[in-house]
C-alpha cells in the first residue's frame, strides 16, 4: 500500500538532518513529469516541423492529458478494485480516504482540460474549430485515455486471475474396459 506523503531526507551536517515532506508516492510524481515531458517534447517537434503554434499546442496538450488520463485511470481502477466490504466502520473511513484521493485525482485532471481549453483558445488563431473544437480536444482525449486506462487495468487484473475452469478439480478419466 502506498502511503499520502513522500519524504526528502537531506543531511545538512554532522547532527542535523533536514526533512522535507510532500504529497503523493514518488512514483505518481515521476509519471506526471513523464506526461508533462511528453507533451513538451511533441510540442517541440511539431513547433520545429509544422510551425503552427495552434496544431503544436492542441498536440503537446493533448498528448500530456492522455498520458496524465491513462496513468489517473489504471490508478482509479486499482482503487475501485481495492474497495471493502462497507459494513464495518473502519472500512468506511479507508474508502473516504480513498474517496479524496480521487477527488484530488479529477480536480487535476480536470484543471488540466481547462487550463488546455484557455491555452487554446487565447492562441492567435480564430475561426469555428479553433474556437469551439480544439479547445475541447485534449480533455475529451484525456477523458478516453482514462476509461482506456481503467479497462486495461481490470483486463490485466482479470486475465492474472484463475477463473473457475482453472480452480475446480478435473475429473478423472474412466478406463476402457478390457476384452478378452
Amino acid at each position: 500500500m502506498s502511503t499520502a506523503m513522500g519524504r526528502i531526507v537531506k543531511q545538512v551536517s554532522e547532527g542535523t538532518t533536514k526533512y522535507y515532506w510532500y504529497p503523493g508516492d514518488k512514483k505518481e510524481w515521476i509519471r506526471a513529469a513523464v506526461a508533462v515531458g511528453v507533451g513538451l517534447a511533441a510540442f517541440g517537434l511539431l513547433m520545429l516541423f509544422v510551425r503552427d503554434v495552434l496544431l503544436a499546442t492542441v498536440v503537446g496538450t493533448s498528448v500530456t492529458a492522455v498520458v496524465a488520463g491513462a496513468n489517473f485511470g489504471r490508478r482509479d481502477a486499482r482503487a475501485l478494485a481495492g474497495f471493502p466490504d462497507l459494513s464495518d466502520r473502519a472500512a468506511r473511513r479507508a474508502v473516504a480516504g480513498q474517496a479524496g484521493k480521487a477527488v484530488w485525482r479529477g480536480f487535476a485532471h480536470g484543471l488540466g482540460g481547462a487550463a488546455a481549453a484557455v491555452l487554446i483558445l487565447n492562441l492567435p488563431h480564430r475561426g469555428i474549430i479553433a474556437d469551439w473544437v480544439l479547445p475541447v480536444v485534449p480533455a475529451v482525449a484525456g477523458a478516453l485515455a482514462h476509461q482506456a486506462g481503467m479497462l486495461y487495468e481490470q483486463l490485466t487484473a482479470s486475465a492474472s486471475t484463475a477463473g473457475p475452469a482453472a480452480s475446480a478439480p478435473a475429473a478423472p478419466t474412466p478406463e476402457p474396459a478390457l476384452s478378452k
